[in-house]
């Protein structure tokens, strides 16, 4: 239910783009130093380059780098197209909440999973790990909110909302932990990361268990897909190692965004279809 606000949808829209825009930046400075166990707080934001501390007029989300043509007043080194996409990426989808969702606690809940499903995507694919700050932190996160946002679940008490979450991490991390177990025994390889394994346990905790089942099945097809098409491409080789953590998180944004809704629509038409095949 949406907190009953006297504001256009439209504002909620705009201030949660500007938010995002912000939160983007701030994650910028996360995925660069986390993995590099720097401190996110101090220093200030500096160039990677020159090390030049960069002013807080060269540091306006996403308007900066298109001021600055993508390059550090200082030195003139190039700025990555990376920063601009997090920032523009975070900005957009915390607008496409706010727009479905308003200014609600759901959507508060959401635009928190979000932030960790970017920073997730982005230390996944440069570094190939997924800190335990976001997937074991997104655990405790859902689990700690559920209970005060049951509606996060479609329940109606704290206790329904807490069991809802509990039981969705624990059918995320089991569903690929023995999905990474098998693959291990099959081809005598590790085949999947624990990372992986615990960032589906935080998604189960913010979606519960019918959330789990669309991001497993979204997410294999969409890496599957995508890595057909580098090996095509002579991208990758075809046992080449690749980070599965950004389809995880492709798949829990599509819920949150509405697969939920198309989840459930395919759900009914293969229960109609399967019973009116047993009629016939």
């Amino acid at each position: 239910m949406l907190i009953p606000l006297d504001v256009p949808r439209e504002f909620q829209v705009a201030v949660a783009f500007l938010f995002g825009a912000c939160i983007g930046s701030f994650l910028n400075v996360c995925i660069y130093r986390i993995p590099r166990e720097e401190s996110i707080v101090r220093p200030r934001s500096r160039c990677p380059a020159c090390g030049a501390s960069i002013a807080w007029f060269d540091n306006i989300p996403i308007l900066s780098w298109l001021v600055l043509r993508a390059r550090c007043r200082a030195c003139r080194a190039p700025i990555s197209p990376r920063y601009a996409l997090v920032e523009t990426l975070t900005a957009v989808l915390f607008a496409w909440i706010a727009w479905l969702y308003g200014w609600s606690p759901v959507a508060a809940a959401y635009l928190l999973a979000v932030t960790g499903l970017i920073l997730a995507t982005f230390v996944d694919l440069d570094e190939m790990y997924i800190p335990d700050r976001v997937s074991l932190g997104g655990i405790a996160a859902g689990l700690i909110l559920s209970p005060l946002i049951p509606a996060l679940h479609g329940a109606s008490t704290a206790w329904g909302g807490f069991l809802a979450s509990a039981t969705g991490a624990a059918a995320g991390w089991s569903s690929l932990w023995l999905l990474a177990w098998g693959g291990e025994r099959i081809f005598g390889k590790e085949a999947m990361g624990m990372g992986d394994v615990k960032l589906m346990g935080a998604i189960g905790a913010f979606l519960g268990w019918r959330g789990v089942l669309f991001v497993f099945f979204a997410s294999s097809l969409v890496g599957a897909a995508f890595g057909l098409a580098m090996v095509v491409c002579r991208r990758k080789a075809l046992h080449s190692a690749i980070p599965f953590g950004p389809y995880l998180a492709f798949a829990a944004v599509a819920w949150m965004l509405g697969g939920h809704r198309l989840w459930g629509i395919y759900l009914d038409f293969m229960i109609n279809l399967r019973l009116g095949g047993l009629g016939g």
